[in-house]
């Protein structure tokens, strides 16, 4: 199990370009099974998340071809239309290969997704969507098993603005024959970039990125070629750090348009950043001062659906606030394990109250310390691993494997921006 080892204190400072998205490399990772043809994606992020969707690809029996380091090519003739148990329960996103294996094969077997422990995380949006396409459900302790006659056009309204849900009632409905029309659909970047790469490859689609999409089926999808933006999630860590060292980097190519509300939240804790023309740059300072609300009071982050504060970031916003002057709440409604793990920050002497297991209050800034960490999810191992970077000494992050997940050779691009971090086995 490897580990790193911070020597916390140093600013960032320097130039550093994000890896690609990460949700919205995996969903179009399952969408290149809509097709017999070849589908090029570029600045794929290397990551485990990553590898574990192309390893279900190739148990499948989907042709696999690494043009170079962040590029991949699937062409998708298939021997098997069951997903392994062991492959599924490594990655949550494994879900997304129901709708386009039940479009072109119209059954499909997948053993029990895995993903973050953050709390119960609902899979009947998936299913209730696909049902209303004409897709039966067996379900059973190790696993889920779908079947069709033909998947058909239909009205779903979605019992939750579920992400991954709209994604596979998409990728289902390309494929259906007539008109679907998805009510609460969600609306996040990644989604609207999985929906514009379904109409290059010839999908029919109207409402991408609103609350309601209508697609009309069409009988086939052709190949294509396409580059995956940067991943705002990591741009949104990016800042935190730099914030919380009082250092100054230009974040390249980061894709200002997904990063309003992040730049709003960040600038309520104190953390001012500038947009020039694809660059954000986050600015030194001494001393972060949270915004107080209108009258004095005490202002609160809060997850939200697109275009809100997305639910990933709220940890980092969490650790930002322990180095920000004042009282902020911290509000995560979303997941009802997400904010367990801020025992590990009061354990480096943050100051804050866990008040239930969706709020904690925040009192800064506190003097942090190094000490020994393991990371739980990807975006809370993000966080503290930004909390070592300030700290005063040494920590010892357990468990890296999670922050692998979601995160491109972190250890080595941050050493570039000048952190002490080293990788340990």
């Amino acid at each position: 199990m490897a580990r790193f080892i911070v020597e916390g204190g140093t600013p960032l400072r320097g130039e550093i370009t994000p890896a690609g998205n990460k949700n919205e490399a995996l969903p179009l990772i399952a969408a290149s099974l809509l097709t017999d043809d070849p589908v090029t994606l570029r600045n794929v992020p290397r990551i485990r998340d990553v590898r574990g969707m192309l390893e279900i690809l190739s148990a499948l029996g989907a042709q696999i071809e690494e043009l170079d380091p962040h590029s991949v090519r699937v062409t998708g003739a298939l021997r098997s239309t069951e997903v392994p148990g062991k492959l599924a329960g490594e990655i949550r996103t494994s879900l997304l290969f129901a709708g386009p294996l039940l479009a072109r094969y119209k059954k499909v077997k997948l053993g029990l997704p895995g993903g973050d422990v953050i709390g119960r995380r609902r899979n009947d949006t998936h299913f209730l969507a696909l049902r209303a396409l004409g897709a039966e459900l067996d379900a059973s302790q190790s696993g889920y098993g779908l079947h069709t006659d033909g998947l058909k056009g239909a009205e779903i309204l979605l019992d939750e603005a579920s992400v991954t849900a709209t994604e596979n009632a998409l990728m289902a409905g390309v494929l259906a024959k007539g008109r679907t029309v998805i009510r609460n659909a969600a609306s996040e970047p990644h989604v609207q970039q999985l929906g514009l790469v379904l109409m290059k490859m010839g999908a029919r689609i109207l409402g991408i990125g609103t609350n309601m999409i209508t697609i009309d089926g069409v009988d086939s999808l052709r190949g294509i070629e396409h580059t995956i933006l940067s991943d705002h999630m990591e741009v949104g860590s990016l800042i935190g750090a730099a914030a919380m060292t009082h250092g100054e980097i230009t974040i390249k190519n980061a894709v200002p348009q997904h990063l309003r509300m992040t730049r709003l939240v960040f600038k309520r804790l104190g953390v001012e950043t500038e947009v020039r023309a694809e660059d954000l740059i986050v600015k030194a300072s001494d001393r972060l001062l949270i915004e107080h609300d209108i009258g004095g009071a005490i202002p609160k982050v809060q997850s939200q659906i697109w275009p809100g504060f997305p639910s990933d970031l709220t940890s980092v916003a969490t650790a930002v606030a322990t180095q920000a002057e004042g009282t902020v709440l911290i509000h995560e409604w979303m997941f009802p394990g997400r904010m367990y793990w801020v025992g590990s920050l009061e354990s480096m002497g943050a100051r804050l109250v866990l008040c239930d297991p969706h709020r904690a209050v925040v009192v800064g800034p506190s003097q942090l310390y190094g000490t020994d960490l393991r990371s739980p999810d990807i975006r809370a191992g993000m966080a503290l691993l930004a909390a070592t970077l300030c700290a005063k000494g040494t920590s010892v992050m357990n468990n890296v494997e999670q922050i692998d997940r979601g995160y491109e050779d972190l250890d080595s691009r941050l050493r570039a921006l000048g952190a002490k971090i080293e990788r340990a086995a």
